[in-house]
């Protein structure tokens, strides 16, 4: 059975973008790109809700042509050779999604997480689908990267939840002296 892995970048007032949905802060150093790509060993499917989903695909297919920074190299060849699941009511899909959900949250990630063979289910930014999996309890481990900027504004981490959820923290380390990564696990009960 898979787990659902929550690797997002937020800034220090509790963002994951900027006012006008800006991107451009999180600066991803050696030790921040090794445990990143860490999280991809084991994950089977890639998890999107589709405004990340528009801004990955418009960058990702065509990475290395783009920058030569490490992680993106690093991380390009993982993104394209692994599926990717885009939530959405509305998005007709495209060459890069290899389904699109739109029926039942709950139901449909409860069958993509029992599925034996599937690995991991990593979701990588985002708030809307982050927050509504949250609500429902399907997160099973949250790993922020908190960046030393402050944005004044923009998507909260968390949105507003309608109950609380508790988290047990399994680690929390400095990486590239300055970014701040946390793990946390649902905590059962």
């Amino acid at each position: 059975m898979g787990k659902i892995v929550y690797w997002v970048h937020a800034s220090a007032d509790g963002f994951i973008d900027g006012p006008g949905g800006e991107f451009d802060w999180p600066v991803m150093g050696p030790e921040l790109s090794a445990y990143s790509e860490a999280l991809d060993k084991g994950v089977g499917t890639l998890l999107f809700g589709r405004p990340v989903w528009e801004m990955m695909v418009g960058f990702w297919p065509q990475a290395e042509s783009i920058t030569d920074d490490p992680h993106v190299a690093a991380f390009a060849p993982f993104w394209r050779a692994t599926p990717k699941i885009v939530f959405s009511r509305s998005y007709p899909g495209d060459d890069w999604t290899s389904r699109v959900i739109t029926g039942d949250l709950a139901e449909e990630v409860a069958a993509l997480k029992a599925r034996p063979d599937s690995g991991d289910l990593l979701l990588t930014g985002g708030a809307t689908l982050a927050a509504a999996l949250t609500e429902l309890g399907l997160i099973d481990e949250y790993h922020i990267a908190v960046h030393p900027v402050v944005l004044g504004g923009g998507r909260r981490l968390f949105g507003a939840p309608e109950q609380r959820r508790h988290l047990r923290l399994v680690e929390s380390r400095v990486l590239d002296g300055q970014v701040v990564v946390s793990h946390y696990r649902l905590a059962s009960g």
